[in-house]
């Protein structure tokens, strides 16, 4: 794969494009980096999110599924990448594969709370109200700032365990 100073730069344009918002501009010369590179997993990330920017999200798929599917995303643009097809996915319908791609993706990413939350919306689309609860609900206990529900934690977590539960 040729990675030159003219693939840096040009990509570099794009993103800053994209940046500035000038979105169509900025996707159109990803779109045109991603024939010349089509190997290159940066380049296929960047031209998904100038898609998904544009609320092109069935154009977006096949640049994110490339994206992954190579090599050399840095951990945070491969994140992005799938929070980004999982939230296509979901859009598209496509509501068991945002499932099973976020499911994927929140075990590897355990940290990001916003795979989690994704998911959460992914597992109420397919009918899993009770997942999707309880997963919103230990986020809510694990990062809420809030006084109240800091206070509240131990019962919060207890009850995301069983929706169910009365006591």
């Amino acid at each position: 794969m040729e990675h030159s100073e003219d693939r840096t730069g040009a990509l570099a344009e794009a993103v800053a494009l994209r940046e500035r918002g000038r979105q169509v501009e900025a996707c159109e010369r990803l779109v045109a980096l991603a024939v010349r590179w089509p190997d290159d997993a940066e380049v296929a990330y960047q031209t998904a999110w100038a898609h998904d920017v544009l609320g092109r999200e069935a154009q977006a798929v096949p640049y994110y599924e490339r994206a992954l599917a190579g090599t050399g995303l840095t951990p945070e643009d491969r994140r992005g990448a799938l929070l980004g097809l999982g939230s296509t996915y979901r859009v598209l319908g496509r509501y068991e594969d945002a499932v099973a791609l976020l499911t994927a993706a929140a075990e590897e990413f355990p940290e990001d709370g916003s795979l989690r939350a994704f998911l959460a919306m992914a597992q109420y689309n397919t009918g899993r109200h009770h997942e999707s609860v309880r997963l919103l609900l230990r986020l809510l206990a694990a990062t809420s700032d809030d006084p109240s529900v800091r206070k509240y934690r131990p019962a919060i977590e207890h009850y995301a365990e069983d929706l169910d539960a009365t006591e």
